[in-house]
């Protein structure tokens, strides 16, 4: 491992809890000393290596708080109960760099931090729709390089989407936000593909429909899908909000884009590997009036060749719960896991996880993705 010092909070702590990289706040802080842990923190910006995380472990550990961007495998989970440890939490809502089949192998819970990125996530995607859609990084530019000479009636025309359709692959609490968005705020008709129905987001629409029948203007509609390519066809704009799994890989690949608008929007802010990155990069060459927002990519850090070079393309560095409210909130949840852990709490019942984001907190556990199976209630 580099030679870098962790950052110590509350030397005195009989429990040891070690973090990968700095989190925001320090509320998260307060949650982990009050259970009397020794908290362990390593600095700077550069994604630890399954040995660096090991070594860092050590040989005795109690608990630990990982990233998104590490590889919590057989290795990395058998350091953690080979020393000793018993919590683990994701500083994420998603939890795909974590082999959960190993976790309960070994026994050890694994937690995560949903109910704080819902909006956050769902108002970055409509950002990255509309800096997409009305072609906002190129007009920055162009102004930035001194390129502008007055008004002129074709300049970086974009797309209206009022009174159009949105697509909605995954209508989960994200997916279903971001429905919402624009559905009442741009009057847009809405398709939605998802396993499940989504009755209240339905019902939602139907109720915003009937208001604006009321007051003389055009009912929005709602309707889901049987199929992907359904979707696609007919939606002016695509925004994807499914998890990310072995049926969900490559959801959109060269068949399906080709089946989309030519002059329509896709925004991914879910997982990167959802979009074959490849495929549409030849599509978006091929195809300049098709725009693209993304937060997340195939092989995250690194981008497809030439998506970077693409003027029709919105590329950000995965901001989607990157506000202060969210990321403090994710550290408190992700410390009240490893604590409820080592204290041997049982899981949260409530309605939200909004009691555990300041002042004291629940004696109970946030959320932990394999609790049954590692024996938790």
């Amino acid at each position: 491992m580099a030679d870098i010092t962790p950052i110590v909070v509350n030397p005195e702590g009989s429990k040891r809890v070690v973090v990968t990289k700095e989190l925001p706040g320090t509320h998260w802080q307060d949650i982990l000393t009050a259970a009397d842990c020794r908290i362990e923190i390593m600095p700077g910006t550069e994604i630890l290596s399954k040995e660096e995380i090991i070594a860092l472990i050590g040989d005795q550990c109690d608990g630990a708080i990982g990233q998104l961007t590490e590889a919590w495998d057989t290795d990395t989970l058998g350091a953690l109960k080979a020393a000793g440890g018993t919590a683990y939490s994701n500083y994420a809502v998603g939890f795909n760099n974590v082999d959960v089949a190993a976790a309960n192998e070994l026994g050890l819970p694994v937690g995560n931090t949903p109910g704080v990125l819902t909006e956050t996530t769902a108002e970055l995607a409509i950002a990255l729709t509309f800096a997409a859609s009305r072609r906002i990084v190129e007009s920055d530019q162009f102004m930035r390089s001194g390129q502008f000479h007055g008004w002129l009636p074709q300049l970086f025309m974009g797309q209206l989407f009022h009174g159009k359709t949105v697509g909605i692959i995954g209508a989960g609490r994200i997916g279903a936000a971001y429905a919402r968005m624009m559905v009442e705020g741009h009057k847009m008709n809405l398709v939605y593909y998802d396993l499940y129905q989504n009755e209240s987001l339905e019902d939602y629409v139907a109720d915003y429909g009937a208001l604006l029948e009321k007051h003389g203007e055009p009912a929005v509609t709602c309707q889901r899908v049987d199929s992907i390519e359904e979707l696609l066809k007919v939606s002016d704009l695509v925004s994807l909000h499914t998890v990310l799994d072995e049926n969900t890989k490559h959801l959109i690949n060269e068949e399906r884009l080709n089946l989309m608008k030519k002059d329509a929007i896709l925004v991914n802010s879910a997982r990167g590997p959802i979009i074959d990155e490849n495929a549409l990069v030849a599509h978006c060459q091929k195809n300049p009036d098709f725009r693209v927002g993304l937060d997340v990519f195939e092989e995250e850090p690194a981008m497809a060749p030439g998506l970077a070079d693409l003027d029709n393309v919105v590329i950000v560095p995965h901001i989607a719960s990157a506000t202060v409210w969210t990321r403090e909130g994710m550290a408190s949840l992700a410390a009240s896991n490893v604590a409820g852990l080592l204290q041997g709490y049982s899981l949260w019942d409530g309605a939200d996880v909004l009691p555990f984001l300041e002042g004291d907190i629940p004696q109970a556990m946030p959320n932990i993705v394999n609790a049954s199976e590692v024996g938790i209630s």
